[in-house]
């Protein structure tokens, strides 16, 4: 099944992707007596997606859609850096022996398409991004063992993480910062849940830059692999119905004003967006 949260005609729904397009959650419901809710981390949290029968209801042509990232706010976003040794190569870096993890907040999420607005240059000016595979968290786990893992995936999904390149080269300890900028991170906008997966190591991850490949890798060349990266986050924090863990990417690609990028994982899904420059501007809510 793939799940999708999209705007038509000025109301936001969410809906399940068939070959003809979304059909809208609040459809189903209608045409199956259910009551799933019209949410997809609603929908992930409450083990709902099983209630989702698609067959042989009309569904929107998704060229009549504007689609979104699936929530706004993931209860947690991690992060891999450095997971595959190209990626190392290509910043001057050392692959860490564990996981390089780290957490972005949902304030740096942007819509598929962008736009990904770069800071002004004196904040940061060698900014890169990275298309990844994410994993979604399906049930709340701690301590999974390694044959439990594919129980609390929930499914999979494209993500762009970006970078202020400069910022954390000034100092190691300043990775959080350098991944924390607004719109330095999207999702979405196509879940694709785990049984659609047959095998996730077989997954070659793409970094396209202005229409052309920039990066390519397979799933299983990464240092620490999917379900290793789910059991060994596991033993630090309990995971929660809707985490996203963002993979890591191959290699980044520099971008600048007026670029496109996109990440693109056969099955999984495209997401891609649009770069601008960003100005000075202090706004006060």
């Amino acid at each position: 099944m793939k799940l999708i949260r999209f705007e038509y005609q000025g109301t936001i729904h969410c809906g399940v992707v068939t070959g003809g397009g979304a059909v809208p959650v609040a459809e189903i419901n209608a045409r199956r007596g259910t009551k799933v809710p019209d949410d997809v981390l609603a929908i992930i949290q409450q083990g709902a997606a099983a209630s989702l029968d698609a067959t042989g209801i009309g569904a929107i042509p998704l060229d009549q859609v504007r689609p979104l990232v699936p929530y706004d706010v993931p209860p947690k976003i991690w992060c891999i850096g450095l997971n595959y040794h190209s990626h190392a190569v290509d910043i001057n870096a050392v692959q860490p022996e564990e996981p390089g993890s780290f957490m972005k907040p949902a304030s740096c999420i942007v819509q598929p398409g962008g736009p990904l607005v770069l800071p002004p240059p004196e904040v940061s000016n060698d900014v890169d991004a990275e298309g990844e595979l994410g994993i979604i968290i399906g049930r709340q786990a701690r301590y999974v063992p390694a044959e439990h893992v594919k129980d609390v995936i929930f499914g999979y999904v494209t993500t762009l993480d970006l970078t202020a390149l400069d910022v954390l080269a000034r100092n190691t300890r300043y990775l959080t910062r350098s991944k924390s900028i607004d719109t330095f991170f999207s999702f979405g906008p196509v879940i694709v849940t785990a049984d659609e997966i047959a095998d996730v190591d077989a997954l070659e991850v793409v970094t396209a830059h202005n229409g052309k490949v920039w990066s390519r890798d397979f799933v299983r060349n990464m240092r620490t692999r999917p379900f290793e990266l789910v059991r060994f986050h596991s033993d630090y924090f309990t995971l929660e119905p809707g985490d996203v863990i963002s993979t890591g990417c191959p290699r980044g690609a520099r971008i600048k004003p007026g670029d496109t990028v996109e990440a693109r994982i056969e099955g999984v899904g495209r997401l891609s967006a649009s770069v601008v420059q960003g100005t000075r501007q202090p706004r006060y809510f």
